[in-house]
C-alpha cells in the first residue's frame, strides 16, 4: 500500500505543478520586436456609416409638393409655410397634429385662399391636401385673431349682434 500511496502523491504533485505552469504561461506576454502591434480591438454596437441607401440621411425638406401627412422635424423642417390656396377650382385643406395618431389638431383650415401656417417644432405631424406647392418662407405667420380684453370685446360683440340679427329676422312662411 506505501507504494501506491506514493505514487499517488507524485501524481498529483505533478498535475498541480503542470496547471501552475500553464497559469503562469498565461499571465505573462512576450513581446517579439519583429512582429507589428495588433489592431485595437472592434468597438462593440454597431457600427457608424452609411445609411442602406449608401448616402447620408436627408435633412427634413422645406417645401411639400404633394398631398400627405408628413412628420416635422423628419419629413418636413418646423417654420412658416405658405401656399397660393387649392389647386383648380378644389379646396385646400390642411391641419397640425400634436401627436402622431392625428387626433389632436392644432389648427386646421378648408380654404380657396392662399394660406401662411407656422409649424412649430413642437408640432408632431401637418397634413395637406388639395393644396398647392408649400414652400417655407420668410412671410410673418398670420395673427391667431384677437387676443386679450380687447379681442373678447370685439368677439362678444360679434356674437351678439348675430344673437340680436337671429332674433329680429322674421319667421319663415
Amino acid at each position: 500500500m506505501g507504494l501506491k500511496k506514493a505514487a499517488c502523491k507524485v501524481s498529483f504533485v505533478g498535475a498541480t505543478v503542470l496547471v501552475a505552469a500553464w497559469t503562469a504561461a498565461s499571465g505573462m506576454a512576450v513581446a517579439d520586436p519583429t512582429t507589428p502591434d495588433p489592431a485595437p480591438p472592434a468597438p462593440v454596437g454597431p457600427a457608424p456609416g452609411p445609411t442602406p441607401s449608401g448616402s447620408a440621411p436627408a435633412a427634413p425638406a422645406t417645401s411639400i409638393s404633394t398631398d400627405g401627412t408628413f412628420t416635422v422635424g423628419t419629413d418636413i423642417a418646423p417654420g412658416t409655410y405658405s401656399t397660393a390656396g387649392p389647386v383648380g377650382d378644389g379646396a385646400c385643406y390642411w391641419k397640425r397634429m400634436s401627436n402622431a395618431a392625428s387626433d389632436n389638431i392644432i389648427d386646421n383650415a378648408l380654404t380657396k385662399k392662399p394660406q401662411i401656417v407656422q409649424i412649430e417644432a413642437t408640432d408632431a405631424k401637418f397634413k395637406t391636401s388639395g393644396c398647392q406647392p408649400w414652400t417655407l418662407t420668410d412671410q410673418a405667420p398670420p395673427s391667431t385673431g384677437p387676443t386679450g380684453l380687447l379681442g373678447q370685446l370685439q368677439l362678444g360683440a360679434i356674437m351678439g349682434d348675430l344673437n340680436n340679427r337671429a332674433a329680429q329676422a322674421p319667421p319663415a312662411p
